[in-house]
């Protein structure tokens, strides 16, 4: 029995939905599924990258894979050359996911479905998996109020799993210092690149656009993927509730009539302040509801690096 296009399209779908990923337990399995149920999706284009049409010799440089190196040419010449592919572009990814408590919004509210952090999980590493198909070096950094972890960015055999073990350890707790995460980035990572943050964004947007700017201005491209629940969009309570702030463990009761109107209000006022301070540094604001399927993000990801490179 044979599926028809519309079937194979419900099933690479699915394969996106964060409630279907929660049920899976490898992290490296969820990108793998994800990137090539979403690759699957897209029409063959080299503007994408995913072609793996060669294209031309270039010089080998440290950090690059020594998988494509021709050795053919190496024996007849003496030099190292490797092999270039359509939709190289010989950059790094950095990924840094935040891991403050907030981050774990979701695990106790639902019987399925993701957390806030375990969709930044499955993002971080289904954005590693994909750059990784594209050759380029991917590093990760964890952080809450200090720098959890950091893997600089590499394209050497064994670290993509890296990254990924790296992400599929991350654990929710304490708070938000954005300062630190972004020092750190500017100090070890040099070369112009991509970074993509992921996180609720709980922050002071001007203390976010203080400590964004001196990375573009270093030269990296910045993109944002701001990780919001369903129910922090669009709060369905029907009575007077107590709320407790995870990070400060400060409680507050709200009552329905406030989160229907006064809290909407906030929440969007909230997104529209942090979305024009990355607009001031010409960084990308890309919105995500944890309930959604990954594609939007990854199609945001394509149009960005495509866009920046």
């Amino acid at each position: 029995m044979s599926l028809t296009h519309t079937d194979n399209r419900k099933a690479q779908t699915r394969l996106l939905d964060p409630a279907v990923l929660a049920s899976m337990s490898n992290l490296e399995l969820v990108a793998k599924a994800v990137v090539e149920g979403f690759v699957n999706g897209l029409h063959r284009s080299p503007k994408f990258g995913f072609s793996q049409e060669f294209v031309e010799y270039r010089e080998y440089s440290e950090g690059d894979d020594p998988r494509y190196i021709d050795w053919n040419v190496y024996s007849r010449t003496d030099r190292t050359y490797i092999k270039r592919f359509m939709g190289e572009t010989n950059s790094h990814l950095m990924l840094l996911l935040d891991t403050s408590a907030s981050m774990g919004f979701g695990e106790a509210t639902k019987a399925s479905g993701p957390s806030k952090l375990q969709y930044g999980k499955y993002l971080g590493a289904s954005l590693a998996y994909l750059a990784s198909r594209q050759h380029d070096a991917v590093g990760v950094m964890l952080f809450d109020d200090e720098v959890i972890d950091y893997r600089p960015p590499a394209s050497k055999p064994g670290s993509l799993q890296g990254v990924i073990h790296t992400l599929d350890k991350a654990e929710a707790s304490m708070g938000t210092d954005i300062n630190k995460p972004m020092t750190r980035c500017r100090e070890h990572v040099k070369k112009r690149g991509l970074v993509a943050v992921i996180s609720d964004f709980y922050c002071d947007a001007d203390e976010l656009l203080e400590h964004i700017r001196p990375l573009a201005m270093h030269g990296q491209d910045v993109i944002i993927f701001h990780l919001l629940d369903p129910e922090e969009l669009d709060p369905q309570i029907k009575q007077s509730t107590l709320y407790e702030d995870m990070e400060t463990g400060q409680a507050i009761e709200v009552e329905p009539g406030y989160m229907a109107k006064a809290y909407r209000e906030k929440i969007q006022q909230h997104i529209k302040t942090i979305e024009e301070a990355a607009s001031g540094i010409r960084a990308d604001h890309v919105l995500i509801n944890t309930g959604d399927p990954l594609d939007r993000a990854l199609h945001n990801y394509l149009a960005f690096r495509e866009k920046r490179g």
